[in-house]
């Protein structure tokens, strides 16, 4: 039986490199990439061209994937701030121009949006609640959502938050805690700010579930406990045995930040449930997990991974 091929584009981005380890040992994964390259075990990597839906088609064609999964986007939002043209090509322009491609060829598409889409005056978002992002990310990510929706109705679109490994250009949230509390620096947390986070595998396998069901339209994906940041950071110090003492509580209004942030992003994640028939896991669970990926080798392998 062939092997099913998925097409990653934003390929050597956090959730990029964490989605092919994922699955590589069920699907025949290749990471699109823009600027640079990367080499993973057990995966490919093409440069693409995104800016150009028409040939964006051609490189569908030779590639002939089963699947595309888009992740490339602008997540620093203070940058997203102050370039808003590049956010909204990057975010919307790109995410429009995949979608197309994706949809004149007839290849399944997942879509990564955000958590980052509400004014966060009230907790667990649900689908069908009206956008009101605050922020120039947020903004460009709903014009995301609104534009690959018109191109292709049959995509799964994915709100969520999640954390993973990080390699050697790029760290994630909970490798910038992990790093810091191993060498002893005390950290300030927000203790006002709440979200949903999910680990990526999690979301991964959650996604390919969807899929597989036919889901479409937007679905939120995260994990099933509304924690802040705080607390996020308290959980993760218990469960690699770290000091908790060198969490600091803070809360948002007391930030310097230049874009304003929404202080609550939690998502319902209830649709997705219903479909799966299963939770999608709560974060003390998902941390064990992260902690086993680090004795089993993911971290170091991610670190070591070859950019050119």
């Amino acid at each position: 039986m062939t092997t099913p091929r998925v097409l990653i584009t934003g390929g050597t981005g956090l959730l990029a490199l964490n989605w092919a380890c994922t699955v590589r040992d069920t699907w025949d994964v290749v990471l699109g990439t823009h600027q640079h390259s990367v080499q993973l075990r057990k995966t490919s990597a093409v440069k693409l061209d995104l800016d150009d839906p028409v040939q964006f088609g051609h490189q569908i064609d030779a590639l002939a994937p089963d699947l595309v999964v888009h992740t490339v986007g602008l997540t620093d939002v203070d940058r997203c701030e102050k370039e808003p043209d590049l956010a909204r090509h990057s975010n919307a322009e790109i995410a429009r121009n995949v979608a197309q491609a994706a949809a004149e060829k007839r290849i399944r598409m997942i879509h990564i949006s955000t958590d980052h889409l509400y004014a966060g005056d009230h907790s667990y978002y649900q689908e069908h609640d009206a956008v009101q992002p605050i922020n120039e990310y947020g903004r460009t990510k709903a014009l995301a959502e609104t534009w690959v929706q018109s191109a292709y109705p049959e995509a799964l679109i994915v709100r969520t938050n999640f954390y993973c490994w990080g390699h050697s250009k790029r760290q994630s949230f909970s490798d910038w805690l992990i790093n810091n509390f191993r060498e002893g620096r005390s950290l300030t947390l927000f203790d006002d700010v709440y979200f949903t986070p999910i680990l990526a595998d999690g979301l991964v396998l959650a996604s390919h579930e969807l899929v597989d069901k036919g889901a479409s339209g937007v679905i939120n994906v995260a994990g099933s406990d509304r924690l802040s940041k705080y607390e996020f950071a308290l959980l993760l110090a218990e469960e690699f045995g770290l000091s908790a003492d060198l969490i600091r509580r803070a809360q948002l209004a007391q930030s310097k930040l230049s874009a304003p942030r929404p202080k609550d992003m939690s998502l319902d994640c209830r649709r997705a449930e219903k479909i799966l028939g299963r939770r999608l896991g709560a974060v003390s669970e998902s941390l064990k997990i992260l902690r086993r990926q680090e004795l089993e080798g993911r971290r170091q392998e991610l670190l070591e991974a070859k950019f050119s």
